[in-house]
């Protein structure tokens, strides 16, 4: 309950009206909200509009004042108002944002101005630095307070959200851990290198398919659509029995786990997962509406994307989502340059997979991101663990991402891409396989392994590899008339193949060349 005294110096007013003016006025200087971005320690996009948003009384007047400028707009019929600050260089000195209307002013401290990336995906983007390999040396050593990072919850809509919860936090050996651990090791490279702050938008939930973080309009337009809301309607169908098994099976399972916790043994498998229906992180479009959405307008220098082993078993279907939900996402940012850089899968063994080849069927359909532009991939073959979906070594993947981000975005040069297959020319009984960002090419592994050729039957057997410059020749005793090369196809292959600057080859099939960058 709210107690109001009042103390009334000029002429009285009848306590009805008094306390109905009073009451009117609270609510009237209450209404101005921000987005959930515009909190303490957030960091603004340099040498970018910079949109600032929020609510309030509809038709009142909002000005924002920053840096010298003063920006005023009036709030729409459903109290909406967005103001744009003119484009600033960087700031690593904090500064506060206020903003007034109605007779209230909500002041933003410890603002800075740098580069924003927005990191998103599933689990590998969402694990957290505690995770990681060295993680008690990289936590005491994460003193960085220009990085900052803000975890935009967990939200399921069906409808496209305006509001979304999170609260930045500054880069310290005290609240690293919160961190998505690859987000922070791109944004810590990036800081090093281009001396400004960095601000890390993580909106990302572990275990979920492309095709929840996509518009309903852009899943509309793929020629998979129906295939993807006939199988959407099928597990919905499917549903309530599913649920009812999976309640059966905990039942059982928390009694076999409290027998194993009074012999002081550790139960003998983990807890049932519970089935995705309706109004779950798998309902299509409904993280982009919860999650991503809610981000809009935003001004960020690109995107860090991790994700696509939910969708490994059709790799056909995701090889059309991936490059339409990159374009769908910029043009919803009106940013149709926004640079997109994601990670493709490491390897993994998947004993469930017989065929041994699903993940690089995956790997395959990732790279058909490529063929929008201003796009870039990190390759992890070499970096995964075998036996883990999580690899620890998230400091290397951050920083391939960076290389990427640091040599096509920031334009600051060096290397930032393994060999890149490019193509194959036969001379008698061996091939000779051509790349791109070979500049000394080298193994890493004795022998060369990895390399496979085929001849028209596609009957494929282990090659001798050898290089020759920024080549590589390929022989077989079983092929003597090549026709087709590959590398790294399989889920857990060895990866041998470097350039000079110690970043491996991605794998590649030739019948199927990628877009390669």
């Amino acid at each position: 309950m709210i107690r109001i005294q009042l103390s009334i110096a000029h002429r009285p007013l009848r306590p009805l009206v008094f306390a109905a003016a009073l009451i009117a006025g609270i609510l009237r200087m209450s209404a101005l909200t921000l987005a959930p971005l515009l909190s303490d320690g957030v960091v603004l996009q340099r040498n970018m509009p910079a949109p600032i948003r929020g609510a309030a009384e509809p038709g009142e007047q909002v000005a924002v004042v920053f840096h010298g400028q003063t920006k005023t707009a009036s709030a729409g019929p459903d109290g909406g108002w967005l103001v744009w600050l003119d484009p600033m260089p960087a700031d690593a000195k904090p500064s506060e944002l206020a903003v007034t209307a109605g007779g209230k002013t909500i002041r933003v401290r410890d603002v800075l101005v740098g580069e924003v990336w927005l990191c998103s995906g599933q689990s590998n983007m969402e694990l957290r630095v505690p995770r990681v390999d060295n993680a008690a040396a990289e936590i005491a050593a994460a003193d960085y307070p220009l990085i900052r990072h803000v975890k935009i919850a967990r939200a399921i809509s069906r409808q496209p959200a305006t509001g979304a919860g999170g609260a930045w936090e500054v880069c310290s050996p005290e609240t690293v851990s919160n961190f998505s651990a690859i987000a922070y090791f791109f944004g810590r490279e990036l800081h090093r290198r281009l001396g400004v702050p960095v601000g890390l938008i993580h909106s990302s939930w572990g275990g979920t398919q492309i095709e929840s973080w996509m518009s309903a309009g852009a899943l509309r337009s793929s020629p998979f659509w129906p295939a993807i809301q006939a199988r959407w309607q099928e597990r919905l169908d499917e549903y309530p029995a599913r649920l009812a098994a999976h309640k059966k099976a905990k039942t059982k399972w928390e009694r076999e786990s409290a027998e194993a916790k009074k012999q002081n043994r550790a139960p003998a498998k983990q807890a049932p997962r519970a089935p995705e229906g309706d109004g779950s992180r798998w309902t299509p479009a409904a993280l982009y509406n919860g999650m991503i959405h809610p981000l809009l307008p935003l001004a960020a220098r690109g995107v860090i994307w991790y994700q696509g082993e939910t969708n490994a078993a059709r790799p056909a279907e995701y090889a059309d989502l991936f490059p339409r939900m990159i374009g769908q996402w910029r043009e919803d940012f009106a940013l149709e340059q926004l640079p997109f850089y994601f990670v493709q899968l490491a390897n993994l063994t998947r004993k469930s997979d017989s065929t041994g080849q699903l993940w690089a069927l995956q790997r395959e359909a990732q790279m058909a991101g490529l063929q929008q532009p201003d796009t870039g991939a990190a390759i992890t073959i070499d970096i995964g663990n075998s036996n883990d979906i999580h690899p620890g070594n998230k400091q290397e993947a951050g920083r391939r991402l960076a290389l990427i981000a640091l040599a096509r975005t920031y334009g600051l040069g060096g290397e930032y891409s393994g060999p890149v297959f490019e193509r194959v020319a036969r001379d008698g009984n061996r091939l000779c396989v051509f790349f791109t960002h070979a500049k000394g090419l080298n193994a890493r592994i004795a022998g060369l392994p990895g390399f496979e050729i085929a001849g028209h039957d596609k009957t494929w057997h282990s090659a001798q590899a050898r290089i020759d410059g920024e080549t590589v020749w390929l022989t077989s005793d079983a092929v003597p008339e090549p026709v087709h090369a590959r590398y790294a196809w399989h889920n857990d292959p060895p990866s041998s193949l470097y350039n000079e600057s110690g970043l491996p080859a991605p794998p590649f099939r030739s019948e199927r060349p990628p877009a390669a960058k």
